[in-house]
């Protein structure tokens, strides 16, 4: 069957005259080289091209035959083979993709067989370049000097990262459909404000001004014929252990999202469980089954504007799924959110907009809506015993008691806040304070203002980390829900010395074992941790965040960068982190994990070794993550039994491989011990 993405890609093989991959099924030769055992429900071989075996290319195998399209990746080793493990029993697609390659054609194969492969080189560097990560195309844009602070330049062209991959075919040529245009720069204006969030980027790309012409020039220069000269690099050592499989699931018209497979707390609860989404467009879940391969929803409310910008989602340790959520139209503001009665409103008022939670509990099929005070966001459930599911918002940190909500399905009683302030006069507790925009007092506290995007709970002291990700947010918040909130509220604020400079634009935050803060700012593309073990003092007399210098470590990987700039800044950037406390992933506890808008991959980074490693999802290209989540289904049998969990997260998933029509993805990673593993 012939589909978008084999008509899409079928013409770089054509122009270059190649020939048909050649398919074969041996029988094992016992102490040749090319010798691989197979299990009935794998598929493996060797991949070779006119130069020999192709070591770091991926074999992959599709089939539309399952309840719903599944797509299964893996890496050859130096030797050129591969094997494909644990496939459904289906006729699958198979062919070979690789960094200075074109893809081979694809052939028809069913599990338990070998197939071999003649991988095809591209012909040139400009016709290998298509395969290339958006990264690369996007490293060709130069960031103009103008009235736009350089800093500020780079974070508005990477606020477009933060809904979709730039420098894919779509992005880095200007499309017919769009019209006829007198400049490059007047087909920029107009593609800004197409589509359901066009207020949204035009708004962000006028704010550029003059220099907006930066655009025009990147995509006049790709015109031109130009394209990245280097290479990205194969997968090499435990990258080539990687397993990847995906799913079509939700609609083709989602946009941004979030999916769980597990609580935080305990990553057994649904082990071997469906998979959920939330999507902003659409209303309810979308739903991945692993154990038939199906795909499915569930509404969440009798109408989409009951449950409209689904925005983010947590498990429970009961396996319960709670979601954030729009209000319908015209909500009322719940009237406990300001009752004299309500503690936390009589000790710090919340203000502005408000939403709800929405929880789904797999078991009954039920559907619960909480009202909230606050605009929430990002949720992580804490350990306390009250069962805390935290919400990123701005000013506070916000939380809704699961387990007092299961006991009197109170709203008010079940929600609280606690205010940002630190204790700037030293006296170990919070009284009277100034506010940020008063000057300081050295008799006072001090509160400080709060960008909480996406809320971390640590493992060791249930202690709460905030970041924010706007273009000058540089700051973590850690705050204390102490035993008797909102009185024992207290924060403490860290900023990393001038001598890492430049770091700007923080992102996803997220807690290891020890206690240690892991950060990934989205303007320098670097990763922080923070140590507060090793802080010769947590107290500050003012809002500056310096007293622990020593409490930061920098770390960054290779990646293409911008030209023109006065300081490294790469051309892409990281979502929100998640650290594998519970190794999921085989490589120890503690490794990072980050999606990388722009490089179709997962970035690792693993302490022990300090060292860097790119899962890349090679098919189809445009893979966006916004975050991801480690399960263990049976910690009996070794990586089989493990797995990280993502999702394709990108506003226009028509920008993916195969174009308009393309359904999102679910996405699961697995580290085999080798590549031959099964």
């Amino acid at each position: 069957m012939s589909t978008r993405a084999d008509r899409r890609w079928r013409w770089m093989v054509a122009a270059v005259g190649v020939a048909a991959s050649f398919v074969y099924v041996t029988a094992q030769q016992p102490g040749t080289p090319a010798q691989i055992p197979l299990d009935p429900d794998d598929i493996g071989g060797v991949v070779r091209s006119a130069k020999g075996p192709e070591a770091g290319v991926w074999v992959i195998a599709e089939t539309t035959e399952l309840p719903t399209r599944l797509i299964k990746s893996v890496v050859t080793d130096d030797q050129g083979r591969y094997v494909i493990p644990d496939l459904p029993k289906a006729n699958y697609q198979v062919f070979v993709r690789g960094y200075g390659l074109v893809d081979s054609q694809k052939v028809k194969g069913a599990p338990g067989q070998r197939l071999d492969h003649t991988a095809v080189v591209a012909p040139d560097g400009k016709t290998a370049a298509q395969y290339y990560p958006a990264a690369y195309w996007l490293a060709l844009m130069d960031i103009k000097k103008g009235d736009v602070p350089e800093q500020e330049a780079i974070s508005l062209v990477k606020e477009c990262l933060q809904c979709h991959a730039i420098g894919t075919p779509g992005t880095r040529t200007i499309p017919t459909t769009l019209g006829t245009f007198s400049s490059s720069l007047e087909a920029w204006e107009r593609r800004v404000k197409v589509g359901q969030f066009g207020q949204m980027m035009s708004a962000t790309f006028g704010r550029l001004g003059a220099q907006r012409q930066m655009f025009a020039d990147w995509t006049d220069k790709v015109a031109a014929g130009a394209y990245p000269m280097k290479a990205p690099p194969r997968p090499a050592g435990l990258e080539r252990n990687a397993v990847i499989t995906q799913w079509d699931w939700a609609w083709a018209n989602g946009t941004r999202a979030d999916a769980v497979a597990t609580s935080e707390t305990d990553p057994s609860v649904n082990a071997n469980g469906p998979v959920y989404g939330v999507y902003t467009v659409g209303g309810r879940l979308a739903v991945m089954n692993p154990k038939d391969n199906s795909a499915s929803d569930v509404m969440l409310g009798a109408s989409q504007a009951e449950t409209a910008n689904l925005r983010s989602l947590a498990m429970d340790e009961q396996g319960r799924v709670w979601v954030t959520a729009a209000n319908p139209p015209n909500t009322p503001r719940p009237a406990f959110c300001d009752a004299e009665a309500n503690p936390y409103a009589k000790y710090f008022p919340v203000k502005g907009q408000t939403k709800q939670v929405v929880m789904y509990d797999p078991k009954t099929k039920q559907v619960t809506k909480i009202p909230t005070c606050v605009g929430v966001d990002h949720n992580h459930l804490g350990k306390e015993a009250d069962k805390p599911m935290y919400f990123g918002t701005n000013g506070v940190v916000y939380w809704v008691s699961t387990a007092t909500w299961d006991k009197t399905h109170d709203a008010a009683a079940s929600q609280g806040w606690c205010p940002s302030v630190i204790d700037a006069n030293r006296d170990g507790k919070i009284t009277e304070w100034t506010e940020p925009d008063q000057p300081l007092d050295p008799k006072k506290d001090r509160r400080i203002a709060l960008s909480c995007y996406s809320i971390a709970v640590s493992p060791v002291d249930g202690s709460l980390w905030c970041s924010g990700i706007g273009a000058n947010d540089n700051q973590l918040v850690r705050i204390e829900r102490g035993p008797s909130p909102p009185q024992s509220c207290k924060a403490e604020v860290y900023r990393p010395p001038t001598s890492m400079n430049p770091a700007f634009k923080t992102g996803g935050t997220s807690i290891d074992e020890n206690g240690v803060a892991w950060v990934g700012w989205r303007g320098t593309d670097q990763v922080m941790s923070f140590d507060r073990r090793k802080c010769k003092t947590t107290t500050s007399s003012s809002d500056k965040g310096d007293s622990c210098p020593e409490g930061w470590t920098t770390q960054q990987m290779e990646r293409p960068t911008f030209t023109g700039t006065s300081f490294p800044s790469q051309a892409e950037m990281m979502y929100l982190s998640h650290v594998d406390r519970h190794n999921t992933m085989g490589q120890g506890k503690d490794v990072l994990v980050s999606g990388t808008v722009n490089s179709d991959s997962l970035q690792l980074f693993v302490p022990k070794t300090k060292k860097f490693h790119d899962i890349v999802v090679p098919y189809p290209m445009g893979f966006f993550s916004r975050s991801s989540q480690g399960r263990i289904d049976d910690p009996t049998t070794g990586w089989k039994g493990r797995g990280l969990w993502s999702n394709t997260s990108s506003y226009t998933p028509h920008h993916m491989e195969g174009g308009r029509g393309t359904l999102p993805k679910v996405i699961k990673v697995q580290m085999r011990p080798d590549p031959l593993a099964k």
